[in-house]
């Protein structure tokens, strides 16, 4: 169901209206937003390209080094099994960082951003 109906006027003390286009166009151009891209990808790209090469390392090992990864470690574990698991830990362990990284570095930076375009500056 649509209505063609405007908004309602703001009131005093109602949350201030969206901010238009041009303003968001506006904070993209900013030197806090260019810090907060670039706190965010100086984070992220460099964990991306780590982990991606550690699993095709696991998945080259697993199809091209079958004699290594069935080395027993101990009892029935062997390296594949090891590795294998090395890759849960790692993945719950980079989103960890980063869960981390965006709480520290991130988040403070986005809201002072948010607060400045909501108060219009």
């Amino acid at each position: 169901m649509t209505t063609e109906a405007a908004p309602p006027p703001s009131s005093p003390g109602a949350p201030p209206a969206t901010p238009a286009a041009e303003e968001f166009v506006r904070v993209q151009q900013s030197p806090e937003f260019a810090e907060l891209r670039r706190a965010h990808r100086s984070f992220a790209f460099p964990l991306t390209v780590a982990f991606i090469a550690w699993y095709l390392l696991y998945v080259l090992l697993s199809n091209y080094a079958g004699g290594f990864m069935g080395t027993k470690l101990f009892g029935n574990i062997n390296v594949a099994l090891v590795l294998g698991l090395g890759q849960f830990a790692t993945t719950f362990l980079i989103a960890w960082l980063y869960s981390r990284h965006a709480a520290t570095q991130l988040d403070p930076k986005a809201s002072a951003i948010k607060a400045r375009m909501e108060a219009g500056e």
